[in-house]
């Protein structure tokens, strides 16, 4: 029998287990996944808290350090999800793995490769720098930004995040024509004086808020440059090359760096997230 783990990336929490040493087919069955992130009577951490915003299983991968599997609370197969990445970035050096060039760890995922480097550690919390698939796909959409950092995310700016109704907003966006058959992650994000951002978030596969979305984050990042410099990016260039946002989800403080491109069919590159990655004994 797998031991399973409980990771909190910067309050979103995540079931976690070492798919090497055994067979762990049972824990990919979805009914066996709804029911561990179950909120109401799922695997319970020690800090209390029933269920989990998904599940996720390290396994081995030919010319990587380790392959990540990724799982929404309803049982259904999930793709990048950037607490995620970090959590278990953190939790494959608790496994006591090390990186084959000793520093930054390589693994694939659903949508392609990640590195990942632990920045720092104290006690069972790790800072952990993930990177993140470049971004290629990004355009404007109704009243804010369509963008795929690793999973498919609408973003929206908004003069106040904290008296937004997300659950009626969050489901409207999440499920408009515009977005199917997939659907999206719904971002709603409010420019704070000092420059960063306060994000909130509505996810698909969860079909509620989440205390913090990684790639989200991500495409809030990326949509802020963007909705800045609609209209005029090739009079920008001095806004072209690398960029760090500063952003705050519900429990938690993250950063986002990444190299904005010249032109505006090119992709955003050198994306990395970095922020908490926590152990829950």
């Amino acid at each position: 029998m797998a031991v399973l783990y409980k990771y909190s990336g910067a309050g979103n929490d995540f079931v976690v287990l070492d798919g090497r040493p055994e067979d762990v087919g049972h824990y990919r069955e979805a009914g066996v996944i709804r029911s561990l992130c179950s909120r109401k009577d799922g695997f319970k951490a020690a800090d209390g808290r029933i269920g989990a915003d998904g599940l996720m299983i390290l396994s081995g991968a030919d010319g990587y350090d380790f392959s990540m599997e990724f799982y929404n609370p309803d049982g259904s197969s999930g793709m990048m999800c950037g607490n995620g990445g970090r959590c278990i970035v953190a939790f494959s050096s608790f496994l006591g793995l090390v990186p084959a060039d000793g520093k930054v760890f390589r693994f694939v995922a659903a949508d392609g490769e990640h590195t990942g480097e632990i920045v720092s550690s104290e006690g069972d919390v790790a800072t952990v720098r993930l990177g993140m698939i470049d971004c290629s796909e990004y355009h404007p959409v109704l009243d804010g930004w369509f963008l795929n950092t690793g999973t498919r995310h609408f973003v929206k700016f908004v003069d106040d995040v904290e008296s937004l109704d997300i659950e009626s907003e969050g489901k409207r966006y999440r499920w408009d024509e515009k977005f199917a058959p997939l659907g999206v992650n719904a971002n709603f994000v409010q420019r704070l004086a000092d420059g960063s951002l306060k994000v909130r978030t509505f996810e698909k596969g969860v079909e509620a808020e989440t205390l913090a979305c990684g790639t989200g984050l991500t495409a809030c990042a990326i949509a802020s440059w963007l909705d800045s410099h609609e209209g005029s990016r090739e009079t920008a260039a001095s806004s072209w090359g690398s960029v760090r946002v500063d952003l705050h989800a519900r429990i938690a403080d993250l950063k986002v760096d990444f190299k904005a491109p010249e032109r505006a069919d090119a992709a955003f590159k050198e994306v990395f997230l970095t922020g908490p990655a926590e152990l829950v004994r």
